[in-house]
């Protein structure tokens, strides 16, 4: 694993499986929102996807949890598939930039 990954608590128990990917930016993705959501995560295998790239499709990448996180995890994953995490083209756009544009700054 690697150091993005959150830090093992005994107290929450072991890591489980959350759920299982085919490229490894997305278990980094996931593992992001995980714990942006304050959910300890850790992404487990995806060196060796990008290592053997011809066996990558039949390799799976690991998004790990505490396993006494794994029903807030399931929430937040679920929600993340729902679209409860995209962020809009007005949200994204910076405040300030529209400030800059009219004229509001020296």
């Amino acid at each position: 694993m690697d150091e993005l990954n959150s830090s093992y608590s005994p107290e929450l128990g072991d890591w489980v499986t959350l759920t299982t990917v085919f490229q490894p930016m997305e278990a980094f993705m996931l593992r992001g929102v995980l714990q942006a959501a304050r959910v300890p995560a850790a992404v487990a295998d995806a060196n060796l996807v990008q290592a053997h790239g011809l066996l990558a499709p039949a390799i799976p990448v690991r998004v790990l949890v505490p396993e006494g996180c794994k029903l807030q995890a399931e929430a937040v994953l679920a929600a993340f598939h729902r679209g409860e995490y995209r962020l809009d083209d007005e949200m994204a756009d910076d405040p300030a930039d529209d400030d800059m544009n009219k004229g509001s700054h020296p």
